[in-house]
């Protein structure tokens, strides 16, 4: 374990991280959700469909809806099938498969209460099963419909954060950084950052987990319109005071970020949530510029394929360990 570690167990452990000293394993996805297994009550109610569904990129969600929708048709359609073609009029039965194919789409049109009309139940149990379909296509509808909305008018922050920290030169000693930046056209102000680590010490052959509150050299800014540097200065007031690349290295290191912003638009606050663990932590590299003026000079330039850049960089020498 570090040398200035063992120094540092005067500083306060946070008790209002929100996870456990016996916690194990990653404590925030990369994606900001809490990395944990809920357990001792059913899939039903450990999940909301609704959060889930929202949570979900445009792709799987488009993707769900499309396969939900053919799956749901081609039940009905055996259905139909199963009770017999004699009682949908303007079937084509030339062959099985032309009839499925007519049942199907009867299916989709019924689903949709499209009805074009060429094809109609008869008799009693096809027009029961019809109307139960029709039915239940209106509030498919409209439960994909308030999904669409939800995910439309939830505020959020559209950050992007670099993959790495790095361990760069800073003053006349050394920090820990990491970037993010808007990567879409919102407008976010009074933006501020928390920022917590959580270490794992051994003691008395127990492995347990320390948090501690980072201070930051600059922990709100009025306008995130660029990308923001993050920086927590190792200084004594540090609990990676002393920490070596080793230790940064084979030590069980998380920080934990939490960005806070308003978003004028929504005219409400918005929140986003990362993590950074030891070996996604750089020691001795600092991030090259992203950002650089337009040809017109009448503009800034953003680049977000640059957020992950950096280059090595010589870190200085403490007195204590050039002795």
């Amino acid at each position: 374990m570090a040398k200035g570690f063992r120094q540092k167990i005067r500083l306060k452990n946070t008790e209002n991280s929100g996870f456990g000293s016996n916690a194990s394993g990653r404590f925030i996805n990369k994606d900001g959700l809490p990395n944990v297994q809920r357990r001792g009550v059913n899939v039903f109610n450990r999940l909301s469909w609704y959060h889930t569904m929202l949570n979900l990129s445009t792709f799987r969600f488009l993707s769900y809806l499309v396969i939900a929708y053919i799956l749901i048709n081609i039940v009905f359609a055996m259905i139909y099938y199963l009770i017999g073609v004699e009682h949908l009029t303007g079937i084509d039965k030339s062959d099985p498969l032309n009839e499925f194919i007519d049942v199907f789409f009867f299916s989709s049109q019924t689903f949709t209460t499209v009805g074009y009309g060429r094809i109609a139940p008869v008799g009693f149990t096809a027009s029961l099963v019809a109307t139960f379909e029709a039915f239940l296509g209106l509030l498919t509808f409209a439960i994909a419909t308030g999904l669409f909305y939800g995910r439309f008018s939830r505020p959020r922050a559209y950050l992007r954060f670099s993959d790495i920290a790095v361990v760069a030169p800073f003053q006349d000693t050394t920090a820990l950084m990491f970037r993010l930046a808007p990567y879409k056209n919102n407008a976010l102000t009074d933006a501020d950052v928390i920022l917590s680590t959580a270490i794992e010490v051994v003691e008395d052959g127990v492995a347990k987990n320390n948090f501690y509150r980072l201070d930051t050299h600059l922990s709100k800014i009025n306008t995130l319109a660029l990308n923001w540097t993050v920086v927590h200065k190792i200084d004594e007031n540090s609990p990676f005071y002393g920490f070596s690349e080793d230790d940064f290295k084979n030590i069980n290191i998380e920080i934990i970020v939490q960005i806070r912003a308003f978003d004028e638009v929504f005219s409400n606050t918005v929140v986003q949530r990362s993590s950074y663990v030891s070996r996604e932590i750089v020691y001795g590299a600092k991030f090259t510029p992203m950002y650089y003026p337009a040809k017109e000079h009448l503009t800034t330039v953003l680049d977000l394929d640059k957020i992950n850049e950096y280059q090595t960089a010589d870190l200085p020498v403490r007195e204590e360990e050039q002795i």
